[in-house]
């Protein structure tokens, strides 16, 4: 891909950081949006930054949701963002898991955090500059996939507890906005 120069971009996790975390979201009646994210992420396209959704979707190696479902649920989180004027410029998802399932999908691979896999795919896709842009989620394994590649990371409180294995450096917000206001005050 030709073009100027590399775009910033932020990483987000969705269940827990742009929607309300239930366990495996698996109908598209059942998204939720956090208050402030929609608005959260119609900021970051205003300042020009790319805005790719990158998230685990074991509950289909689980056989809870299928593709074709997945495909509803996130044309749904794209229309209740629409509705605040705030777009995506990729969601990329992994269906799946080292133990649980049958194959295809139980295996282990690069794209299910907190493997770098859908990060890199999105930054080569899309021409991301990694280095100037960031990951935030509710979970140490999103930051580890972003660390793993040099990006900055911030965990927000709005999901699972935060627990264990953080990398150095990463900050912490109580939701989306505060972690939007953050990454635009670094310019």
């Amino acid at each position: 891909m030709s073009g100027g120069p590399a775009r910033p971009a932020v990483f987000l996790d969705r269940d827990g950081t742009i929607n309300r975390e239930v366990d495996f979201l698996a109908r598209p009646r059942e998204l939720e949006l956090l208050p402030g994210s929609a608005e959260a992420i119609a900021r970051l396209n205003e300042r020009g930054f790319a805005v790719v959704v990158v998230t685990n979707q074991s509950g289909i190696a689980r056989g809870l949701l299928d593709e074709a479902r997945l495909a509803d649920i996130h044309a749904r989180l794209e229309a209740a963002l629409a509705e605040h004027g705030a777009r995506l410029d990729r969601i990329l998802f992994c269906p799946h898991h080292p133990s649980a399932g049958r194959p295809p999908y139980r295996r282990r691979c690069d794209c299910r955090k907190p493997a770098p896999g859908l990060l890199r795919r999105a930054i080569a896709e899309l021409r991301l500059d990694p280095r100037a842009s960031w990951v935030v989620g509710d979970s140490a394994r999103d930051v580890q996939a972003g660390a793993a590649l040099g990006i900055r990371g911030i965990l927000v409180e709005s999901g699972k507890e935060i627990g264990a294995d953080v990398p150095p450096g990463t900050l912490v917000a109580p939701d989306l906005a505060r972690a939007v206001d953050r990454v635009l005050a670094d310019g």
